[in-house]
């Protein structure tokens, strides 16, 4: 999933979203090699951590993430969008405009409790609402290739050189430190129900944003904005399971399938599964480590590879580029509909880049909007009506506060600057 996304600015997965912010960035100045190799050690080191904390501490995890409930994550997932303003470089009005556009766009569908179509315009295929990787693959593959156009780039390579292939040791003195906050960070979001991976690296990159030294460096190749996200998503990718293997509860559609799989060779995911079935329990823990293993072993050494496709003339390689957008959203559901709106987004990402508007939180809107409408309205449900549930329920209520002090965070600088002008004016 980073593959793509630091090579050409495509996110292979959902969760390689905030991968393309600065990965492709350090492609873009000849470090792709450095990017990439940073992906792989980065989530290598999280997914054994993950492991070890599956293995070690997945019953108490597993009780943790049930005191959760329909507010808590409504409040969760609030606070994982105001913290989306921070990924957005330049204008908060932009980002947040960004995010309702997600949020709107997240609204196309059936609605899930009364089955009502909401703006399908009559069009069947719109009823299971727009697909993720038709908005992604349009406004970052589509609309980045339109962008590169349109400077001027198709007549020359998309970089003139490329260099340091493997991390020296000042880079993986840089990675160590936003590798081990994604990996608590993403371990901790994992086990929670609905967008963990993704939430997860959306959060890492805005930590790491926010604790910087620097913050202007992100956006524009900064290494640690590979590193956090890179390593919070594959180790919530990982900490996923506990809930799947230890209560029998799904927490995303690939743990539903896996529930499937179970059931489908006489198995029951849940509490006695450790008991009943030690083997495969612990068989499937130490297949977890050996594919991230895997995935360096396979991921290293072809970094040099990689790192030659962005020798290519651009000429010859965006053709290619929008064939996979294309082959890549139609293989989905076999539709038309979709690559042509795959295209439609790609203008709309051209135009976003010429506003200077980041894609990115529109993507976690759109991702997080049904999220938080569905909790939100079974909240209501449970209690009535009544909306003092979101602040009665402790970790609702720490959740908000959370996101306020962070509104607090962000709009501090710019009363303080409104205030200094306002006295200059004065005077």
């Amino acid at each position: 999933g980073s593959t793509t996304a630091i090579l050409v600015n495509l996110p292979g997965e959902s969760s390689s979203v905030v991968t393309c912010i600065d990965g492709y960035q350090m492609a873009r100045q000849g470090k792709a090699g450095l990017a990439l190799a940073t992906a792989a050690l980065a989530s290598f080191f999280a997914g054994t951590c993950a492991t070890l904390v599956i293995a070690a501490a997945a019953p108490q995890l597993a009780e943790v993430a049930l005191e959760f409930g329909p507010a808590d994550y409504f409040s969760l997932m609030i606070f994982g969008l105001v913290g989306a303003v921070i990924l957005a470089r330049g204008s908060v009005v932009k980002a947040i405009g960004m995010i309702l556009i997600g949020i709107m766009l997240g609204t196309i569908g059936i609605d899930v409790n009364s089955s009502v179509p909401r703006f399908t315009f009559g069009i069947p295929q719109f009823g299971d609402g727009i697909e993720f990787a038709v908005v992604a693959m349009g406004l970052f593959g589509i609309g980045e290739t339109i962008a590169n156009l349109s400077r001027g780039e198709g007549s020359r390579d998309f970089v003139k050189d490329y260099r340091g292939l493997w991390p020296k040791w000042a880079d993986l003195k840089a990675i160590l430190p936003p590798s081990i906050r994604g990996t608590v960070l993403g371990s901790a979001l994992g086990i929670l129900p609905g967008g963990g991976p993704i939430l997860s690296a959306f959060s890492a990159y805005a930590l790491e944003k926010k604790i910087a030294k620097d913050p202007s460096r992100f956006g524009h190749g900064a290494i640690e904005g590979v590193a956090g996200p890179e390593s919070a998503n594959n180790a919530a990718a990982q900490t996923s399971f506990i809930p799947m293997l230890t209560l029998g509860l799904p927490s995303n559609a690939v743990m539903a399938l896996m529930i499937g799989a179970l059931m489908m060779q006489g198995l029951s995911a849940g509490p006695q599964l450790m008991n009943a079935k030690p083997e495969l329990f612990w068989g499937l823990i130490a297949s977890m480590w050996l594919g991230n293993l895997m995935l360096v072993i396979l991921n290293l050494p072809l970094v040099g590879i990689w790192a030659r496709f962005l020798t290519v003339p651009y000429r010859m390689l965006y053709p290619g580029i929008i064939l996979i957008c294309c082959i890549g959203v139609y293989s989905i559901n076999s539709s038309a509909l979709d690559v042509m709106l795959a295209c439609l987004f790609g203008l709309f990402g051209y135009i976003f880049n010429k506003l200077e508007c980041e894609p990115a939180p529109l993507l976690l809107g759109l991702i997080l909007g049904p999220l938080i409408e569905e909790n939100m309205r079974r909240a209501l449900l449970i209690s009535k009506g009544n909306f003092e549930t979101f602040l009665t329920r402790p970790i609702s209520l720490s959740f908000l506060i959370l996101t306020a002090i962070l509104i607090v965070f962000l709009a501090a600088p710019r009363l303080r600057s409104t205030r200094e002008r306002a006295f200059q004016e004065q005077s």
